[in-house]
């Protein structure tokens, strides 16, 4: 109970602070198993996409935090996992460790899950250029659908190294999902898939 009642203030705070807008382009709003994949240039980019959705669809979405963040203190690893329900990334693993192990056991349970391409946050008009991760989970799950995603103006709601968050007009644009090609390598889906992000941000 506590969690909902905390869900609903912070959607209802995130919703005053940017507007939490809503656009989707090419795909509807639709209660199937996807990864979201968005630009990324803020902390408050997950709070962002994860308000903007539906709230059916947030109730089956689970956004991709950085564990070493995300778990610095009580109340940041208690939102995300009783409020936001993320899957942790380990950013500090060991060589042995797989850090796409817990995304691909998230869609192996069923979940959607939000993920950010790039790896880390980006200052510049444009997405760095995509990692790997996405590409391999394309490939192991074919039947996810990919819907590429742009987050407008987050990073001047949050930007690096402030702690009070200023009042900003946002929105996350949706866009035509995509899919692997029959024999499409790794950097030239990887360079798509950035690129399909890019167009949605003057649409």
């Amino acid at each position: 109970m506590l969690a909902k009642l905390m869900g609903w203030l912070l959607l209802a705070i995130v919703r005053v602070l940017t507007g939490a807008q809503a656009r989707w382009y090419g795909c509807p709003p639709k209660a199937e198993q996807r990864i979201y994949f968005a630009n990324h240039q803020s902390h408050a980019d997950l709070v962002m996409i994860w308000a903007a959705l539906p709230e059916e669809l947030r109730s089956i979405t689970r956004p991709i935090a950085a564990k070493d963040y995300w778990t610095k203190t009580p109340f940041r690893q208690w939102i995300t996992t009783a409020v936001f329900n993320a899957v942790y990334v380990d950013r500090e693993r060991k060589d042995d460790q797989d850090p796409l192990q817990p995304l691909i056991d998230a869609l192996r349970s069923g979940d959607s899950i939000i993920i950010f391409p790039e790896g880390t946050r980006g200052s510049g008009e444009e997405p760095q250029k995509f990692k790997s991760g996405l590409y391999q989970l394309a490939t192991m799950f074919p039947n996810v659908v990919l819907v590429p995603a742009w987050i407008d103006n987050i990073q001047r709601v949050m930007p690096k190294g402030e702690v009070v968050p200023v009042p900003i007009l946002c929105s996350v644009t949706f866009g035509a999902p995509i899919q692997v090609e029959p024999g499409e390598e790794r950097r030239p889906f990887l360079d798509r898939a950035r690129e399909a992000v890019i167009a949605l941000r003057d649409v």
